[in-house]
Order: C-alpha cells, then structure tokens, then sequence
C-alpha cells in the first residue's frame, strides 16, 4: 500500500512512532522532496481518516508499526495517493497487495455484484473476506464504508 510506505517513512527515519507535525512536513517535503508542505498537510488528513496517523496537540502518532513496513530503496510516491479512494479502491489495494492480479479482482468483485445486486463496495468487502482477508484494525474505515453503501 503506497499510502503506507510514504506515511512510514519519517517514522522508520527517526525510529519513532510519534513525531511533530513539522518534523513529519519536513521529512517528506525538504528532506524527500516529495510533496510540498501542504500536500503533506492533505497526506495527514488522508492517512488519518484511513486509520493510519492520528493527530494528538502538533503530535502525528503512526497507528501502525512502521518498523514493519518494507520501504523499497527506488520508493517515490506519486500524487494519486493524496486524492481520497473509495471504499472499492481501498479495497482492491488490499486485495492487490495480498497478491491478487488487479484485473481478475475487479471482475470477481464485479461478478458478486451482478449476482447479489448489491453495492461494488460490498461486493468489493464480501470478495476480499471469501478469498481470506484479514482486515485489521487499520481497515475499519474500509469496512465500515462498505457497510454504509450496502445498507444505503
């Protein structure tokens, strides 16, 4: 998940799970040069509400362990990660990086949607659960929008 990598860099640079909020900026806008200060600004509202980062006074607390995270030595973010994904797209990362080939995801997805008439976001969640993911605490937000558009 490239959101991951990118929020755990300052993190694993630091060997800390809580760092000021100008420390994490400058970790990823000067010292990466990856994103200018405000885009860092939006990455933190983006991470937050995917249960990655919460935000405590200038603290930006990583709500996973960062030390577990594999950064690749060529990793650069691109800008699509400071766009908020829906809850489909959220959950074809998960099943993409569990291993799954996009392309025949997205058509069993879309498969379980035709049969059962419900929402992609459902069918995306239903998929993902058929095939053994565990969703963790950090994909709450995920499920949760899925829920609320298979109830809607």
């Amino acid at each position: 998940m490239s959101l991951e990598v990118a929020v755990a860099v300052p993190f694993k640079q630091r060997g800390t799970t809580r760092l000021g909020e100008g420390a994490f900026v400058v970790a990823l806008s000067l010292d990466r040069n990856w994103f200018s200060p405000d885009q860092v600004q939006r990455l933190i509202t983006i991470a937050a509400s995917r249960g990655l980062l919460s935000q405590s006074g200038d603290k930006v607390i990583a709500e996973f362990d960062p030390a577990t995270v594999s950064i690749p030595e060529s990793y650069e973010p691109d800008e699509s990660i400071l766009r908020e994904q829906s809850a489909f797209e959220q959950l074809l990362d998960v099943l993409v990086t569990a291993g799954d080939e996009k392309r025949e995801a997205v058509a069993k997805i879309n498969e379980r949607q035709r049969q059962l008439a419900i929402s992609v976001e459902a069918a995306a969640a239903l998929y993902a659960t058929e095939v053994g993911i565990d969703f963790d605490a950090n994909d709450s937000a995920v499920i949760d929008a899925a829920y609320e558009s298979f109830c809607s």
